[in-house]
């Protein structure tokens, strides 16, 4: 069952940020699909529309047990078998019309079934509203007397019960829990509308490249011509593409402000401190661990100050570091790596061999089957997801794979989702198997560290050791530092809405630009930001799913202490870290990190991290001696 205290229907999809010839050459493999094949869901749009009728026929069957909960176990384990059943349907129909509507964002009635789907969501939101009032009233005791007495109810729903009697003092009246449900399909509209604008409606602009390549700068594009190695192109490209975003500065701040006035509507009614409690108290996480991140991530910004200088010193940059001046490759090779989608299935296959047989198993099996949308095409959704919500089915992966390293260490990352989801749903009921995103980016980014140390060994030269050293510090500047900016940033605009401040297209520019100069080093003459980029928050779909970032900053640090100790520990270690995967939505995020050894309260992951980051640094300087004697 999921969180009482998640507003809305719950679809677990993991996001990552967007996102060979040069390595041993392993055993082949089929050439690999790269379109999914939705008939696993349903044999056809009208297959699913039948499915939805019978869905939303159960849905309304639901209110039948209003009123039973408390007069036997039994009954308590028919009503929540019902519930599980129709939300199971629910997540599979919600699957179908997400990854059919991603295909083209063009395709209106594509657009309207994932509409539809989604009222269906705050239908079934509505027709259980009063399940949590009705437990807390029929009491802790008899509650924990019907777990006790039904081996079902103990196997599949005694974490949901549990979270259920944890989150009484925020959860409201049965009918005061009606109408917040109810507001579940308004509330979530800022965040239809941004995709809609941003990914299909958004008039991208086109440059002529210095080789006279014509580009439309789209989300991909822009991806993608970041990392050239023209300096005046990446101006060109990033100038372009921000002035664009920069004119619909006024809708997009009204858009992320209307979506948190919403989120902190949702605290206040439920008596939350604040948005960022509400957010985190839907997981158990100690808001120690956000305080920890930003605080951990700000005292190490000295280091990533050193990697900024690094990076100017190698790109051969001699007046000032400027932020189109982040991503591409900080040590340029003649012949920059590529890698087709079969590439990067043989490379990640061999760089997560330290896993083990039972991880492997899972991508071979992924691999071998239509599970991956992968190809850039226009209208397609941007960036790159896995979605594993449809249980008895199988995870699908959105990929727009463009022969980069980049693409490469964004397939091994969302593989380290599908992979996740496998194994949790193998070894946990539907009720118990859908993991927090808390713990949801652990074996990803485990998977991208494990991929770059397996690129750094088997590189063929020094200076194809050190792009690739170097892209692992773009790596950490990425998913830490960055993520953890994005986190003080939402953080602030929450608060600025609390305080009651008003926001605006413009102080949402004004609150990013003065986080950006703080984490790359403006007053301090490391990099020299120009206003004109500081629109980049609008870019961020990130923001519209409250309170997320952060997790791929700790996330990190608790995959550098796993991947670590699985490399040092050999099986009991493998074996903790396949737990945790295992485990999926069993226990608090939290204490899962716990068992597995590590304390995300506590500084000791984060300094970890900027400890590899400095062992990078200083491997990179010490090839540089090298070439000079």
């Amino acid at each position: 069952m999921r969180s009482p205290q998640r507003n809305g229907l719950l679809i677990a999809v993991a996001l990552a940020a967007g996102c060979f010839s040069s390595a041993p050459r392993a055993a082949a493999i089929p050439a690999p699909a790269t379109m999914w094949d939705l008939s696993d869901l349903y044999a056809s749009p009208e297959s699913w529309q039948v499915a939805f009728e019978k869905n939303r026929s159960q849905v309304d069957g639901l209110a039948a047990f209003k009123g039973t909960l408390g007069q036997s176990s039994a009954q308590l384990l028919r009503s929540l078998e019902s519930m599980s059943t129709a939300r199971q349907e629910l997540y599979r129909l919600y699957v179908y019309a997400g990854l059919k509507a991603d295909e083209d964002r063009r395709v209106a009635v594509n657009q309207e079934r994932r509409q539809q789907i989604q009222s269906l969501g705050t239908r079934y939101d509505e027709a259980t509203s009063w399940l949590v009032p009705e437990l807390l009233a029929v009491g802790e005791t008899k509650v924990r007397a019907f777990i006790a007495e039904q081996p079902q109810v103990r196997a599949r729903f005694d974490h949901f019960l549990d979270d259920v009697l944890r989150a009484a003092p925020h959860t409201l009246g049965q009918e005061a829990e009606g109408v917040l449900a109810a507001s579940g399909t308004v509330l979530a509209q800022p965040s239809s509308i941004y995709g809609q604008l941003a990914d299909a409606e958004l008039p991208f602009p086109k440059v002529t490249l210095s080789d006279g390549t014509e580009v439309t700068v789209d989300q991909a594009a822009y991806t993608r011509y970041r990392e050239l190695a023209n300096r005046a192109d990446r101006k060109q490209v990033f100038d372009a593409f921000w002035s664009k975003w920069r004119e619909y500065q006024g809708t997009l701040g009204a858009m992320l402000t209307t979506k948190v006035q919403g989120q902190v509507f949702a605290a206040k009614v439920r008596k939350h401190d604040s948005a960022l409690g509400a957010a985190l108290f839907a997981d158990n996480i100690p808001p120690a661990v956000y305080r920890q991140l930003v605080t951990q991530a700000n005292a190490a910004l000295p280091v990533l100050h050193r990697y900024l200088r690094m990076r100017k010193r190698l790109l051969g940059i001699t007046d000032d570091l400027a932020y189109y001046d982040v991503y591409p490759p900080m040590f340029a090779i003649a012949d920059e790596p590529k890698f087709s989608v079969a590439d990067s299935q043989r490379i990640t296959l061999a760089a997560l061999a330290p896993l083990g047989e039972p991880y492997l198993a899972g991508l071979r099996r992924g691999f071998a089957a239509n599970w991956m949308n992968v190809l850039p095409s226009e209208g397609k959704a941007s960036g790159a997801y896995m979605n594993g919500s449809a249980y008895a089915v199988h995870p699908y992966l959105l990929l727009n794979h463009n022969n980069s390293f980049g693409s490469l260490s964004t397939f091994a990352h969302e593989w380290g989702h599908g992979v996740h989801s496998l194994l949790a749903n193998a070894a946990q009921p539907f009720d118990k198997a859908d993991y927090a995103t808390f713990t949801a980016e652990t074996a990803s980014i485990g998977n991208e560290m494990l991929l770059s140390d397996y690129m750094v060994r088997n590189a063929r030269s020094r200076e194809e050791k050190i792009y690739y050293l170097g892209e692992a510090l773009e790596s950490i500047r990425g998913t830490f530092f960055r993520q953890t900016q994005f986190a003080e940033f939402e953080l602030a605009i929450h608060e600025e809405v609390e305080q009651g401040r008003p926001l605006s297209g413009v102080r949402l520019s004004e609150l990013y630009c003065g986080i950006l100069k703080r984490y790359y080093g403006d007053a301090e003459g490391v990099m020299k930001i120009d206003p004109a980029y500081c629109i980049e928050w609008a870019f961020v779909p990130h923001f519209y799913r409250n309170f997320y970032v952060y997790q791929y900053a700790t996330s990190m640090a608790g995959a550098a202490m796993l991947t670590t100790s699985v490399l040092n520990g050999g099986a009991p270690a493998r074996e903790r870290f396949l737990n945790l995967l295992r485990a999926g939505g069993s226990d608090y995020p939290y204490e899962l990190y716990k068992k597995a050894g590590i304390d995300m309260a506590s500084p000791d992951p984060y300094r970890a991290l900027v400890a590899r980051m400095t062992r990078i640094m200083d491997e990179i300087e010490r090839l540089e001696r090298s070439s000079e004697k």
